[in-house]
């Protein structure tokens, strides 16, 4: 699902020193957040245009569309932007098992206090 934004929104996206802004996903069915990237000026226009999460990799240096290799990808339902202008929010239907690289459902599963989440993480 593409994602028409005004020229209004787009200016209100208030980017860091390099060009970035934190993205948080989280999946429209459980509510969970499943990871935070950083998205540029031209991965959250690819983002709303192709419905699907696109991403600047800071360790690579490049464009990254999330589930490319993986097959674990992200097609985008909702998108917001905080009050302020300095966070994004993707509601997102995950394909495959999960978020994150590291084979769970969500990149948010190690707790403070050694608890685990229900699912397993």
């Amino acid at each position: 699902m593409t994602i028409t934004a005004s020229d209004e929104a787009l200016s209100a996206v208030k980017y860091d020193a390099d060009g970035l802004v934190p993205a948080i996903v989280q999946d429209a069915s459980t509510r969970a957040v499943l990871m935070m990237a950083w998205m540029s000026a031209e991965t959250l226009a690819l983002t709303l245009a192709e419905g699907r999460t696109v991403f600047w990799s800071r360790s690579r240096r490049e464009v990254w569309r999330k589930g490319e290799t993986s097959g674990e990808r992200q097609w985008v339902r909702e998108a917001y932007y905080d009050c302020d202008g300095d966070t994004l929010l993707f509601v997102v239907d995950q394909d495959g098992d999960g978020a994150c690289h590291t084979g769970r459902y969500s990149c948010f599963f190690r707790a403070f206090d050694g608890s685990s989440p229900a699912d397993g993480g």
